[in-house]
């Protein structure tokens, strides 16, 4: 219906992590400024870290092409759900080992070692990213801290990333958090990244930039709280109340009758409270513009 009713050529807010439905909000771009400048500089480990649904499995996808970009051999994998031994099995397969390499009679720990000493001897880079650290197993946070503090030569162009949530982080080991070179926050959007978010979908589905109102995109700000996740949900279903109304354009008042449907009436009355006191905002006053602040290059490059 959704498709139909607006002409897309797919869904926009489909909430996959593919590199075209990324959108470089000023987060995200700080995010992977820093992410190159810590492979630039061969620094041995960083660390970003942000709350559940600001898109940190999305923003790991897009920093493992860029950085593959730069010459590095990178491997992605997310340590969620993991069980005890899986991780560095999962990990040798990102990585690409020929036949002869997998079929040794070695340890998976020698397997891994032998791959990196042969790209330091290359002088080429190995970047692994680490989705999901506060997840992860004792034997992969055992194993990555010694990926990450080990004095060996074959060591010497590794370079690890991993994400956690605030919470997860403080129950880090102390070895990890105090190891890396560079701590990233990964804040929400503010007003004009949801926007900008909004406009880049439709344009992505060959849509209307401007199906969403200027007071709905602003609206749906508030209501999402800046949380990529929260807002591509809210977006999807604003959506499929307008075609449903048969209206042209989403308005404020169909993101709020969204966002009821998305934290209904049962939620628990901290999620209700914040919908009326997002409402309460929406009709009074408008939100104050968070300025973007674009000096990581200078500070970071």
């Amino acid at each position: 219906m959704v498709r139909d009713h607006w002409n897309f050529t797919a869904a926009p807010f489909d909430g996959t992590l593919e590199p075209a439905t990324f959108y470089c909000g000023g987060p995200q771009e700080e995010a992977l400024a820093r992410l190159e400048w810590l492979v630039e500089e061969r620094q041995r480990f960083g660390l970003v870290v942000g709350a559940e649904g600001c898109g940190k499995s999305h923003l790991c996808a897009m920093a493992a092409r860029r950085i593959g970009g730069l010459g590095a051999e990178v491997a992605l994998l997310s340590l969620r759900g993991l069980t005890a031994g899986d991780w560095i099995e999962l990990l040798l397969e990102r990585l690409p080992l020929d036949a002869a390499s997998r079929g040794e009679p070695l340890r998976p720990w020698q397997k891994l070692e032998n791959r990196l000493r042969e790209n330091t001897l290359m002088e080429r880079t190995t970047a692994v990213v680490f989705d999901d650290l506060d997840a992860a197993p004792t034997d992969a946070v055992d194993g990555i801290l010694r990926l990450i503090s080990a004095a060996e030569p074959r060591y010497a162009r590794v370079v690890v990333i991993a994400t956690a949530t605030p919470e997860g982080f403080a129950r880090l080991p102390g070895g990890i958090r105090q190891r890396a070179a560079v701590r990233i926050d990964l804040e929400p959007w503010d007003e004009q990244d949801v926007a900008g978010f909004l406009r880049r979908s439709l344009e992505r589905v060959g849509g209307d930039p401007e199906i969403f109102s200027a007071d709905a995109a602003a609206t749906l700000a508030r209501f999402a709280g800046g949380v990529p996740r929260v807002a591509s949900q809210l977006a999807q279903l604003a959506l499929v109340a307008a075609a449903g109304d048969g209206l042209e354009r989403v308005d404020a008042a169909t993101v709020e009758r969204a966002w009821r449907e998305l934290v209904p009436a049962s939620a628990p009355a901290s999620a209700a409270g914040d919908a009326d006191r997002a409402s309460a905002d929406a009709a009074a006053t408008p939100a104050p513009a968070n300025p973007h602040v674009r000096v990581v290059r200078r500070l970071w490059g």
